[in-house]
């Protein structure tokens, strides 16, 4: 038997237990593709990152990030999460700058206002959403398509349909169907009304390796987009309220570069055993 480091990190939280846990698996070169996404799916939360040696020069770690379903080539949360979790292992708590290496490449990471925050990808594909796509989408979420005010792809890694809706109240009120033959990767978003906490909201909808709808309780790679999709930095989001969370985004940079930033903070060590 091999034991592996292992810890979940509670990513883009308001207050203890309030964010998005990710579970980072340290030091994890002795295990397979198989062996990841088998432990993944048994740890059944949203993504398990698996720390390796970086290959890429410059780079401080590689970053394996799996969700129950597959292997993707980036996501926000687990790229904070990740980046903490290294951080302490690895006594580089004093350090501001660092780079993953992952699925799409390097990422940069910064810790600004005791924040982790990564650099938001650019866009894979970022084009209007069809007609037919947005009937679809409208479908899955219970809502008429002329509810929705724009549709239009925004995928950085796992390939998200952004859905602008009228009102945070619709937001919130959103009661997707729960059984979709196909992959789904919504996400949905209203503006809020001046002087709020939060200038935006969002809802993320997935489906799952059983065909499940579920949904993220807070998403980087989604607010990433949405950022370069509809507004501009700075400023707050939030998300997980559905779901009784009550994340925070931080949206900070300008045209050239956004920065994606939440609070991150380890609830769980210990060890797992292969």
């Amino acid at each position: 038997m091999t034991d592996f480091s292992y810890s979940v990190v509670d990513v883009f939280g308001s207050g203890a237990f309030s964010g998005n846990p990710v579970a980072i698996v340290h030091d994890a070169d002795g295990l397979d593709s198989d062996a990841m996404l088998r432990i993944t799916r048994w740890l059944n939360l949203s993504e398990t990152v698996f720390l390796l040696p970086a290959t890429q020069a410059g780079a401080d770690y590689r970053a394996r990030i799996f969700t129950p379903d597959r292997e993707l080539p980036f996501a926000g949360h687990p790229t904070l999460g990740a980046c903490h979790a290294w951080a302490e292992a690895n006594g580089a708590q004093v350090r501001d700058d660092y780079i993953q290496q992952c699925g799409i490449g390097a990422v940069t990471l910064r810790r600004q206002s005791g924040r982790f925050n990564f650099a938001a990808p650019p866009m894979l594909r970022f084009e209007p959403a069809d007609a037919a796509t947005l009937r679809d989408a409208a479908g899955v979420l219970g809502i008429a398509a002329d509810d929705i005010i724009a549709a239009q792809w925004i995928d950085n890694g796992p390939g998200w349909l952004g859905i602008l809706l009228r009102s945070v109240d619709q937001l919130r009120a959103l009661q997707p169907r729960l059984g979709e033959p196909r992959r789904v990767d919504i996400g949905a978003v209203a503006l809020s009304s001046p002087n709020s906490e939060c200038a935006i909201e969002l809802r993320a909808f997935f489906t799952d390796q059983t065909s499940r709808l579920l949904e993220d309780p807070v998403t980087g790679s989604l607010n990433a987009s949405v950022a370069q999709w509809l507004t501009h930095a700075p400023y707050v989001a939030a998300q997980g309220r559905a779901l009784g969370r009550d994340g925070r985004i931080f949206v900070s940079g300008d045209d050239h570069q956004l920065w994606i930033g939440g609070q991150t903070e380890t609830r769980i060590t210990g060890q797992i055993v292969i």
